[in-house]
């Protein structure tokens, strides 16, 4: 009798978990590779620490794991706002460094690295710099930024080697992401960046971590332990995009890449870009198509001389000359 309720009690057991693997999980997971971590001891990192929202993560139906994650990723913005005098403070030394010839270089590992790569590569389209001005390392090359590189980030002599490669200035500017703030790759960089005189900011999820201490400017959104736990490509990857896009976007905007909120040194590489460069001087003008497309024909499709050319009434080679008295400065080339 004893043997036979163990029986059923077991039997009821793996009904309960039946029912929420579904056929379709189940062939998928056998399909999957058994994970090779192993845990000792539990990480008291705050990017490592367990979401009490999300601990039945596994038994949730498509609506209530996405409503979960919606409800998590709120907390992002408001964790990046209590940051913002930190920012600010970034954008202004970077700023700085920039009016004297520096350069902003972000230094990161996995999806922290992808992160600044997709930053840096952004700011030539959008700004019309060089692809110089601002630069990205990632740990482990080209090839980490679409699949894993084993071991990259734990190789510290690989980040210094990479920056002495771009003979570092004390007018650069060193941006150091990583979630944890435990990267190696990343602290190694931060390390030698001081050694050189070059600013260095930590961004970073874990407010008491190494790159938070060592870096001059510390940028520490607190998001919360990750929905999924680890995964910090989730609250932490959303709030490292933030914040990078507030400092490139900043720093250019200060540097007169932008007249009023107009992308007005984008670059014009397709029909799509050809067409919003038409709609940029428009509405910055205030002027009729034909008059838009006959001031970009003859400035050689530079925006800038097109715009003090419509905005001032005078010729290309004029507006030129009015651009290099301003050095460079469009307002002050349009006396607003």
């Amino acid at each position: 009798m004893l043997n036979s309720a163990l029986s059923s009690c077991a039997h009821l057991s793996r009904a309960r978990r039946g029912a929420f693997l579904t056929p379709l999980t189940h062939s998928y997971n056998l399909r999957m590779p058994p994970s090779r971590k192993t845990h000792n001891q539990i990480d008291r990192r705050l990017t490592e620490q367990r979401n009490k929202t999300s601990r039945n993560l596994d038994h949730m139906t498509a609506i209530q794991l996405v409503r979960l994650m919606n409800r998590e990723d709120r907390k992002v913005a408001a964790a990046v706002g209590r940051e913002l005098p930190s920012i600010a403070r970034a954008v202004e030394a970077i700023e700085s460094r920039m009016r004297n010839g520096g350069r902003l270089i972000y230094v990161g590992a996995g999806s922290s690295g992808r992160i600044g790569v997709l930053d840096a590569s952004e700011c030539p389209p959008t700004f019309g710099t060089s692809p110089s001005l601002v630069r990205a390392l990632i740990a482990g090359g080209k090839k980490a930024v679409t699949q894993p590189v084993e071991g990259a980030e734990d190789r510290r002599g690989r980040a210094e080697q990479e920056l002495r490669t771009l003979h570092l200035t004390p007018n650069d500017s060193v941006v150091g992401i990583a979630a944890s703030g435990t990267t190696p790759y990343v602290l190694a960089a931060i390390a030698y960046a001081k050694k050189k005189g070059a600013l260095t900011v930590g961004l970073t999820a874990n407010r008491k971590s190494p790159l938070a201490e060592s870096a001059s400017i510390s940028i520490k959104p607190d998001v919360g332990p990750e929905v999924l736990t680890g995964s910090t490509r989730l609250k932490a990857g959303t709030s490292q995009k933030m914040v990078l896009n507030m400092l490139s976007t900043a720093v250019m905007v200060r540097l007169g890449h932008a007249y009023e909120n107009l992308m007005i040194d984008l670059g014009q590489t397709n029909a799509k870009l050809q067409d919003r460069a038409r709609r940029i001087l428009q509405e910055a003008s205030g002027k009729s198509v034909s008059a838009v497309q006959q001031a970009l024909r003859r400035s050689n499709h530079d925006l800038r001389v097109a715009l003090v050319m419509l905005k001032r009434g005078v010729s290309a080679m004029d507006a030129r000359r009015r651009l290099n008295e301003s050095e460079g400065s469009l307002r002050q080339a349009l006396k607003e």
